[in-house]
């Protein structure tokens, strides 16, 4: 018996757009692609449920203190419901409640739709990660248990109708942090009538990421090791909405030896520090519109 030889994990810096399969939870996902390029250190942006397809933003090595910065980016997705029949978890993984006869126009749809733009309530549902005393509601759903659960406001930016035949209805759905697709088509369902549950969901776009050029687990498999590095964007992928200063001569010589630098009129929140090229971290201005060292999250690179 040949022994087992020990996995050697490396220092690997930069995102990786992975474009999740369905069935695969978020963490398994991040484990084979932090396996595939031997990283040490890695990290998601917010998880994409195993029914769900699409683009997961993953982070290895210095990019992993800015992944909490994509939790609260919108998102899009392209979602297809089955109008005429409802589950009782919102989705095709669900035991069908109830079914319905369908008989609706494209126009009937164009109706409903707006009523689900802009900001609006949702209940959560039984089936999610939300837990109540402890415990995931959806452990709770399993043991048919149900218990009340606070409306939350959430933000749909946009709905477009992509497709409509017979039952079948795909939607791109433009969303705040925390919507429940999975609610929305039931919502839906319900007001047109007809009730209706999720059967696919993928997600294109997270933040200023999308899933354009995103590639799966096994296309990086399918390259050699040594050149996967090729797939990652650099570390500041995650930021490229924040302001950026760039330092320079003086100022960048007295902002390393822990000196503030004064910041233009008008910036706030978080900034990207840039020494020609390279990215030195994340910082918030201090009184007096100053940049000091100590304020900012600084790369080791």
């Amino acid at each position: 018996m040949e022994p087992r030889v020990r996995k050697t994990w490396k220092q690997v810096d930069g995102v990786l757009l992975l474009d999740k399969a369905q069935g695969m939870t978020s963490n398994d996902a991040l484990q084979k692609a932090r396996r595939l390029f031997s990283a040490a250190k890695g990290g998601h942006t917010g998880t994409l449920d195993p029914l769900a397809t699409g683009l997961l933003p993953l982070c290895f090595g210095e990019a992993t203190k800015f992944s909490a910065d994509l939790l609260d980016a919108d998102k899009t997705y392209e979602a297809e419901l089955l109008l005429g029949v409802s589950t009782d978890s919102g989705d095709a993984e669900g035991v069908v409640t109830a079914t319905a006869e369908v008989n609706l126009t494209p126009a009937d749809i164009a109706r409903v739709l707006p009523q689900f733009t802009g900001d609006i309530l949702q209940v959560p549902p039984m089936h999610s990660a939300l837990k109540r005393d402890g415990r995931p509601l959806y452990e709770l759903a399993r043991q048919g248990i149900t218990v009340d659960r606070e409306a939350r406001p959430v933000t749909i930016h946009a709905i477009d109708l992509l497709e409509f035949a017979g039952s079948r209805l795909r939607l791109s759905v433009s969303c705040s942090k925390g919507t429940y697709i999975r609610v929305l088509a039931q919502d839906i369902g319900a007001a047109l009538g007809c009730g209706a549950h999720l059967t696919a969901l993928r997600r294109t776009r997270v933040g200023d990421l999308v899933l354009d050029g995103a590639m799966t687990l096994a296309q990086i498999d399918s390259i050699e090791e040594g050149a996967r590095v090729a797939c990652l964007r650099p570390v500041d992928a995650l930021l490229q909405s924040l302001p950026r200063i760039d330092l320079s001569g003086e100022a960048e010589q007295r902002f390393s030896h822990g000196n503030p630098v004064d910041l233009p009129e008008g910036l706030s929140g978080k900034i990207r520090v840039y020494a020609g090229d390279r990215l030195i971290g994340v910082g918030e201005p201090g009184p007096g519109q100053r940049l000091w060292p100590k304020r900012l999250v600084q790369l080791a690179l």
